[in-house]
């Protein structure tokens, strides 16, 4: 596995892969392994979790400097992305005990509850646009109720699935309760098919979730799926222009635009459409497109050169489309792979930047008559992960909210994943929960016990 520098395109490292044989002596390591921990009392786990947090905290600086290096992230934000899973770890170490107590119901029995007990190995699959926060994600809530996680990273960043696996060897967790394989995607099948692998996770692509979902599938094994996004960004006429045009400006270029929960559709009501372009225009013309490790940039490279390929394809088809450019439309000569802040107008739902998922600094323009048509807009997508609605009538934009065909609606704010709150999506956008206490239900055995 090679990892290269976005911000240079210079090869930074190559990391041995695991062989089929050695795969499967991980794997059964990690069952082994799961027949001990899941004896470990709930306390003693999540002490260990709180302790993964503390090394996170400790080592942070460390580990944003590898996502920056390694994925291209502004040091700023992989800063704060490392505190983020500090947070998941604690929020665990604190919560598990409660969310994972048993239920007493009233039946016919003198005694019936329903208690949750771990599953076993759990294979995840995971991206590389948030390497770190998108592994914790998981393991947080997966290892705490007392099942064992397999890794299987973007083979981009191997240098984060190393770095990660070894905070929880710091951590104190047992040998083979968290591994990192370093297989490529062609041998995921066959870790799925192991016995000894009881459930999955994935985030990323449609085609790999269906991937993963179909291998599972065939052999009853549960799967929790997190796939692309096409986010509705609704303006209504009573919003407040400015104040919704900074946090659309921060909604779509989050991560340099590699975000599936990032904005990707500007859906504006017609009587503030001129003035909302101008606005969001004037906003993006101001970034600075740079080194990732320059705190005054704003947005760095995308991770990879065929990423860059993909949406300057995007834009050029929505071009000849009809859309019309205002802003950027090109990539920035020199090394490394940076794309032009960009902004699109007059964008119709035939186009591809309506259409597709638009991973990268990319704004697409959509003028909506009213609210209902700017609803029919929004749901227009195969996608259904996030959404969110600017108005200065919070009551208006709540009951839009229970309209919108999205995992989550923010009101007044942008998208952002919470470990207090569910996250996942519908649609094409996936199924399952992660976080909070339905994240941690979703790789547990929910046991009915019946005493006479």
């Amino acid at each position: 596995m090679i990892s290269m520098n976005p911000a240079t395109g210079e090869k930074i490292r190559e990391v041995e892969e695991h062989t089929g044989e050695d795969t499967a002596r991980l794997v059964a390591r990690s069952g082994e392994a799961f027949r001990e921990w899941r004896e470990v009392p709930l306390p003693g786990r999540a002490a260990l979790m709180a302790r993964a947090g503390r090394v996170l905290r400790e080592s942070r600086d460390e580990y944003a400097d590898l996502m920056c290096l390694e994925m291209g992230k502004r040091i700023a934000e992989a800063r704060a992305e490392v505190d983020k899973c500090a947070w998941v770890c604690e929020f665990y170490a604190e919560q598990a005990e409660t969310f994972l107590a048993p239920e007493t119901i009233e039946t016919d029995a003198g005694k019936s509850y329903v208690r949750h007990d771990p599953l076993g190995p759990v294979l995840a699959v995971m991206p590389w646009n948030f390497p770190f926060w998108q592994v914790f994600r998981f393991a947080a809530p997966a290892l705490t109720a007392g099942n064992t996680g397999l890794l299987k990273h973007a083979s981009n960043v191997p240098g984060c699935a190393l770095a990660i696996e070894d905070v929880f060897r710091r951590a104190g967790f047992p040998e083979g309760v968290f591994t990192t394989l370093m297989i490529p995607s062609s041998l995921v099948a066959d870790v799925l098919r192991n016995p000894v692998v009881q459930a999955a996770t994935l985030t990323g692509s449609e085609p790999a979730g269906m991937s993963v979902a179909s291998e599972a599938g065939r052999r009853l094994k549960k799967t929790v799926l997190e796939l692309g996004g096409s986010d509705p960004f609704i303006v209504l006429a009573d919003a407040d222009l400015e104040k919704t045009a900074e946090g659309a400006v921060t909604g779509r270029t989050i991560n340099s635009g590699q975000s599936c929960i990032a904005a990707k559709r500007f859906i504006v009501e017609k009587p503030v459409f001129e003035a909302f372009e101008a606005a969001l225009t004037r906003r993006m013309g101001r970034l600075t497109v740079g080194d990732p490790r320059d705190p005054s940039v704003d947005i760095g490279p995308l991770a990879r050169q065929d990423l860059v390929d993909e949406l300057d394809d995007q834009v050029q088809r929505s071009i000849r489309a009809g859309a019309v450019l205002l802003l950027g439309g090109r990539r920035r000569e020199g090394p490394g792979f940076f794309y032009e802040p960009t902004v699109l107008t007059h964008v119709t739902p035939e186009m591809p930047a309506f259409r597709e998922e638009t991973f990268g600094p990319v704004a697409p323009l959509v003028e909506a008559e009213d609210p209902e048509h700017a609803l029919r807009l929004a749901n227009d997508t195969d996608f259904g992960l996030g959404a969110s609605i600017w108005t200065g009538d919070p009551a208006r934009g709540e009951a839009l909210a229970a309209r919108i065909e999205a995992g989550c609606v923010f009101v007044n704010g942008i998208v952002k994943s919470d470990p207090r709150l569910p996250f996942g999506g519908v649609k094409r956008s996936g199924y399952g929960r992660e976080l909070s206490r339905a994240g941690i239900l979703e790789f547990v055995n929910r046991k009915t016990v019946w005493i006479a």
